[in-house]
């Protein structure tokens, strides 16, 4: 009877799983280590010596005497000193106009200075002109101190009254505008004291016979300026104020 050996077989290993497949790593190469950068090398600064300079003392100055210049003897030019002449105000000088004085004021015509006396006006006291306008029947207070400048003033020299009378003789000057703007006019020249600019007044305002009427407010222009005039004739010829304006109306009807 044969016997066969039974023959051992080597094991084979067991398969991985699939799922076991092995990483694949990669090994990456260690960066290099860079050089370190040098510090740079402090050098040490110089100590700076710190000198404390003294103050300077003011030097009186020293005249400059004159010297010699290529040839040319240099003198220091001298200022002549600048006289300053300080000129003293003009002091306000009180009008020349006393007691019983006649006076023209413009806005009222001739009055008479009954007196002169003080006032405290606000805590001032005030040296006033006392004005009678008889014709008016009113009592006016001017300041002394602006009795000039508002415009009063003595009455009317005689060679003044005859070119106002020879004024009064001429041929009117009637201007072509309308009576509002010429009613103006003669009221301003009314109102400014002037003697011949009220004569003017008198004369473009008459009316001769024949001639048109006045209307009323050119009637009340003529009148006023026809008083106005008429009462400074008087006070300087030392006469009525109907002699006066008789005197006026004769020279009116020369003229016409």
């Amino acid at each position: 009877m044969s016997t066969k050996k039974a023959t051992a077989k080597p094991a084979t290993p067991a398969k991985a799983p699939k799922a076991a497949a092995k990483a694949s790593l990669k090994i990456e190469p260690k960066a290099s280590a860079k050089p370190e950068a040098k510090k740079p090398e402090l050098k040490a600064v110089p100590k700076i010596d710190l000198k404390v300079v003294p103050k300077m003392e003011a030097k009186p100055v020293q005249k400059v005497e004159p010297k010699l210049v290529a040839g040319v003897n240099v003198k220091p030019v001298a200022v002549a000193p600048v006289a300053v002449k300080i000129v003293p105000k003009p002091e306000k000088r009180k009008p020349d106009f006393r007691t019983n004085d006649w006076v023209v004021y413009p806005a009222h015509g001739v009055g008479r200075i009954i007196s002169v006396v003080e006032q405290e006006v606000a805590g001032i006291k005030l040296e006033l002109f006392v004005i009678n306008f008889d014709k008016d029947k009113m009592t006016l207070r001017v300041p002394v101190a602006k009795a000039t400048s508002i415009g009063m003033r003595r009455l009317s020299s005689p060679d003044v009254v005859a070119t106002a009378l020879q004024t009064l003789k001429g041929r009117a000057r009637i201007k072509r505008t309308m009576w509002s703007r010429r009613a103006q006019e003669y009221e301003a020249k009314i109102n400014s004291g002037d003697l011949i600019s009220i004569a003017e007044v008198v004369r473009d305002l008459h009316r001769a016979s024949g001639q048109p009427e006045q209307s009323y407010s050119e009637r009340q222009l003529y009148e006023a300026a026809l008083g106005r005039m008429a009462r400074e004739v008087a006070a300087v010829e030392r006469i009525d104020e109907d002699a006066a304006v008789k005197r006026l109306e004769v020279a009116l009807q020369r003229a016409a």
